[in-house]
């Protein structure tokens, strides 16, 4: 997804934040700006350290509007598994904002609403975040940096600020390393604060691209729910 940091993050809120097929141009679609897609299958959907889906493979894809002028709209989903009795089996997103580049220098703000479809209403499980990232390619390495600010977090559980660093390294056109530490500041309501972070490697080929990664948080006990673990994807583009 284009501004989730999930296990194939780099930059950006960024989760985020994965060759390709060229994105629909307005003239296909008569309509302005340009569309792309994407559809993801991996082992484990892993969110900020913590396992969506109860360690079980999901099934993701996205939607994304770039009107070609810094603004954006998106749209993201993925089956999700908390262990609830099954009263969220789905999640899905939808995201805006404005990005650009001054000097080498790439900014990315906007908003983001997570929607937990099937949910009982007492639950308070979807919430909404807005979200800024910077980052600059130095060539050798590309840097990244993020925070995201929610008033009212997943659960009723008041605010949060998660805030993002990476790096991210080519070491040739179609294999690429990275880094990513993040640090969660949240109400003890939802818990103490702690870090996740996460090392990998991305292969991008003509079809698709393959992640391999390692994520794990410092959270002393959390029921295996975020516990280390290496979460493969495979991608495509479109």
């Amino acid at each position: 997804m284009t501004i989730r940091q999930t296990t194939t993050a780099a930059l950006l809120i960024a989760g985020l934040g994965i060759g390709t097929a060229a994105p629909a141009s307005a003239q296909d679609s008569a309509l302005p700006g340009e569309f792309s897609g994407n559809v993801t299958l991996t082992n484990d959907y892993v969110f900020r350290g913590y396992t969506q889906t109860n360690e079980d493979p999901a099934i993701q894809g996205g939607l994304d509007w770039d009107s070609g002028a810094g603004f954006y709209l998106g749209t993201w989903g993925s089956n999700v598994n908390f262990g609830d009795g099954d009263e969220a089996s789905v999640e899905l997103d939808v995201y805006g904002g404005y990005a650009g580049e001054v000097n080498g220098l790439s900014y990315d703000v906007g908003f983001i609403y997570y929607w937990y479809p099937g949910a009982a209403g007492a639950l308070n499980y979807d919430f909404w975040e807005v979200y800024g990232a910077l980052g600059y390619d130095f060539g050798p390495a590309a840097v990244s940096f993020g925070l995201a600010y929610t008033p009212e977090n997943f659960g009723d559980t008041d605010d949060g600020l998660y805030f993002q660093s990476g790096i991210s390294v080519p070491v040739t056109d179609t294999f690429s390393v990275d880094a990513n530490l993040n640090y969660y500041d949240v109400d003890p309501t939802f818990g103490a604060d702690y870090f996740d972070w996460n090392i990998g490697a991305t292969v991008s080929l003509e079809w698709f691209d393959a992640d391999l990664r390692y994520v794990d948080t410092d959270v002393s006990n959390c029921s295996g729910v975020c516990d280390s673990r290496v979460v493969f994807s495979v991608s495509r583009s479109f």
